[in-house]
C-alpha cells in the first residue's frame, strides 16, 4: 500500500461529530440516551483496534472506517447487550466470533448513501484484505487531499475503480492549468467524471474554471480549503447541468465571480427551480441568472403579490389584460410571489413573462409590492380562510389551499370552491396533477379543466392514466376533447366509459344508430335518458344494452 503523509491532508480533513438525529437511532433503543455518546465512542475505539489489529488496516484508515459509518456500526451494536462497566469487552467478543462485512463500513464512512450502498458490495466478499484495489484508490486520493468521508461522490462514475497511477495523472495534469490542490479536489468532486473519463469536453469546462479562478482571480475571494472549492464548483455546476456550453461560459461567470462566494447552492437551486417552472429553455435561465446575478438576492418566497397588478406593471396591453381577466378569473387575486411562474404558465404568458424579465423588468421580482391594503382582496377568501384556520383539520386543508395556489389558483371565491370539493393530501393532488402533464395536457389548459370540473383531481393517478389512453387510442380522440369535457375523468372507465362507447359502436355498426353523437352525449347522459335514446332507435336494444354490455350493479344508477 502506498505509504502516505498525515500532514499533508490535516488543513483539508474536518472530523465528524455525533449529530442529535444519529444519536437517536432506532437501533441503539436499548441503550439509555444519556448513554448514547459514550456507547458510540467506545464502539468507534472498539471497531478500530478491529480493523487495525485484527484486519491489519493502517490505523488511520481504520479510525476514519470506524468514525464515519455510524449506520453500519449502530446495527453491530443492537446485537450487543449493554451494560456500561462491560459494553467495550462485549463488543470485542462479538466482533472475535462475528466478523463484520468490511466493505459496507468502507463505503458508508466514504460518504455513500447507506441505502444504495448494497449496488457498490462486491459479491461474496467481506474482509478488505480480499480485494484491496478500490481501497488503495481510495487510500491514493486521500493522500492528494480528498476527504475520506467525501469520496462517496466519485463512486457513481467509477473513480475508485480506476488505476491509481492513472489518477495521479490526471490529477497532476489539472494542477497545470493554475489550480491549487484544493481546488482540484474541488474540480473533481463536483465534477467527478474528469477523474472518471466520462466528462464531455474536459477541456472546455478547465477553461471556463481557470478563466474565473485565475484570470478573474476568484481564488482571492475564496478560503483555501476543499470545502470551499467544492462549493463554489457545485453551484458553477448548476448552470453547465441547466445546458450551458462548457468553455463559452468562463466570461460570463467571470464578471459574475462575487454570487458563487456570496449566495448559497439553495440560493442558486431555489431560483433556477422559479424560472424553470416558467417552461422555458433551461439554458436561458441559467444565462439570465449569470447575466442578472442581483436576482439571486431577490426574496421570491415571502412576498405576496396582485396578478392583475404584476401584468400591468410589466406593461401588459389593457385590451389583453381584460381579455384574460375574462377568461381566466380564477388566476386573478392575491398570491405568494413563489408560485408567479405557474400563475403565467397558467395565463399562457409564461414565455412573453420570462423574456420581459430577460430584457431588463427582473427588478421587478426585488420591488414590486402590492399598491393598497385592499388590492385586489377578496374577502370571501378572507372569511373562509378565516373559518379554515379555526376548524380541526386546518393543517391538511391549508396544505391543500397551498396547493391550489401553487399551480396558479388566486387567493379568491373559486379556490375556495374548488376547495371544497377535492379530496386527498396535497401531495395526492400534485401527483394527479404531474400525472396529467405527463400525459400531455397543457398546462393552462389543465387549470381551465380544474376550475370547470374540479373533481377530476379526485381521481387516481393509475385510473387517469388509463382513462386517458383509452380516450386516445381505443376512442381516437385527442386531448383537445378533454379539455372540452374534462368531467369524462369522472366516471368509471369500467362500469360507464367502456360500456357505453361499445354500445354506441354496436349501434353504430349495425345501422340503428344514424346520428353523430359526441362522447359528452355518450357517456353524460343519465342512465334512464340513455335508455330511453336507444329504445328510440330500436325498442330491442335496452334488453341487449341490459344484458350484454351494462356493467352496473344492481341498484346503481
Amino acid at each position: 500500500m502506498q505509504s502516505l503523509k498525515l500532514s499533508s491532508i490535516t488543513r483539508y480533513f474536518s472530523t465528524s461529530s455525533l449529530t442529535p438525529k444519529l444519536l437517536k437511532l432506532k437501533t441503539l433503543y436499548k441503550i439509555p440516551a444519556k448513554d448514547r455518546p459514550k456507547a458510540i465512542q467506545q464502539a468507534q475505539k472498539v471497531l478500530t483496534d478491529y480493523l487495525h489489529d485484527t484486519q491489519s488496516l493502517p490505523f488511520t484508515f481504520a479510525d476514519h472506517i470506524s468514525k464515519n459509518s455510524l449506520l453500519s456500526l449502530s446495527e453491530i451494536i443492537s446485537k450487543v447487550d449493554y451494560s456500561p462497566k462491560e459494553f467495550k469487552g462485549s463488543l470485542r467478543r462479538f466482533l472475535r466470533y462475528h466478523p463484520i462485512d468490511e466493505f459496507l463500513f468502507f463505503y458508508e464512512s466514504i460518504g455513500v448513501s447507506y441505502d444504495i450502498i448494497v449496488g457498490f458490495l462486491p459479491v461474496g466478499k467481506m474482509f478488505l484484505s480480499e480485494d484491496f484495489r478500490i481501497f488503495d484508490v481510495a487510500c491514493g486520493l486521500w493522500g492528494f487531499g480528498f476527504p475520506w468521508d467525501k469520496l462517496g461522490v466519485l463512486c457513481k462514475d467509477g473513480v475508485l475503480e480506476k488505476d491509481l497511477c492513472e489518477l495521479n495523472e490526471r490529477l497532476v495534469g489539472f494542477k497545470e492549468y493554475g489550480f491549487s490542490n484544493g481546488m482540484v479536489i474541488g474540480i473533481c468532486l463536483a465534477f467527478p467524471g474528469v477523474l472518471s473519463g466520462k466528462c464531455e469536453d474536459v477541456d472546455g469546462l478547465f477553461d471556463d474554471l481557470k478563466r474565473v479562478f485565475v484570470d478573474y482571480d476568484l481564488v482571492s475571494c475564496v478560503e483555501e480549503n476543499v470545502d470551499c472549492w467544492f462549493d463554489v464548483c457545485r453551484k458553477i455546476r448548476i448552470f453547465y447541468d441547466l445546458g450551458c456550453v462548457k468553455g463559452e461560459m468562463g466570461e460570463l461567470m467571470g464578471r459574475c465571480k462575487n454570487v458563487f462566494v456570496e449566495f448559497s447552492e439553495d440560493s442558486f437551486v431555489r431560483k433556477v427551480d422559479f424560472f424553470t417552472k416558467l417552461d422555458v429553455c433551461k439554458k436561458e435561465v441559467g444565462i439570465l441568472l449569470l447575466s442578472k446575478p442581483e436576482i439571486l438576492g431577490f426574496d421570491i418566497e415571502t412576498p405576496s403579490i396582485s396578478v392583475s397588478g404584476v401584468l400591468r406593471y410589466l406593461g401588459l396591453e389593457e385590451s389583453k389584460l381584460r381579455f384574460v381577466m375574462e377568461n381566466y378569473p380564477y388566476v386573478f387575486g392575491r398570491n405568494r410571489l413563489s408560485n408567479l411562474p405557474h400563475v403565467m404558465r397558467s395565463l399562457d404568458l409564461n414565455k412573453w413573462f420570462f423574456y420581459k424579465i430577460k430584457d431588463g423588468d427582473h427588478n421587478l421580482l426585488g420591488r414590486y409590492v402590492i399598491g393598497s391594503p385592499d388590492e385586489d382582496l377578496d374577502r370571501l377568501y378572507v372569511d373562509n380562510l378565516l373559518s379554515i384556520q379555526g376548524s380541526r383539520y386546518h393543517v391538511h386543508t391549508l396544505r391543500k389551499l397551498e396547493f391550489l395556489h401553487s399551480i396558479g389558483f388566486a387567493e379568491n371565491k373559486w379556490s375556495i370552491k374548488i376547495l371544497n370539493q377535492i379530496r386527498g393530501p396535497s401531495n395526492d393532488l400534485q401527483e394527479r396533477v404531474d400525472c396529467l402533464l405527463q400525459c400531455g395536457v397543457e398546462f393552462s389548459k389543465l387549470c381551465k379543466m380544474i376550475y370547470c370540473s374540479p373533481k377530476i383531481l379526485n381521481q387516481q393517478k393509475e385510473s387517469i392514466e388509463q382513462k386517458v389512453k383509452y380516450l386516445c387510442e381505443d376512442i381516437g380522440h385527442s386531448l383537445e376533447n378533454l379539455d372540452l369535457f374534462p368531467a369524462y375523468l369522472c366516471y368509471n372507465l369500467e362500469k360507464r366509459i367502456k360500456p357505453r362507447y361499445s354500445f354506441h359502436m354496436w349501434l353504430t355498426k349495425n345501422g340503428l344508430c344514424t346520428e353523430e353523437y359526441a362522447i359528452p352525449s355518450i357517456i353524460a347522459t343519465s342512465e334512464r335518458n340513455f335508455v330511453l335514446r336507444i329504445y328510440r332507435m330500436h325498442r330491442a336494444a335496452p334488453k341487449i344494452w341490459l344484458e350484454c354490455y351494462s356493467n352496473k350493479e344492481p341498484g346503481e344508477s
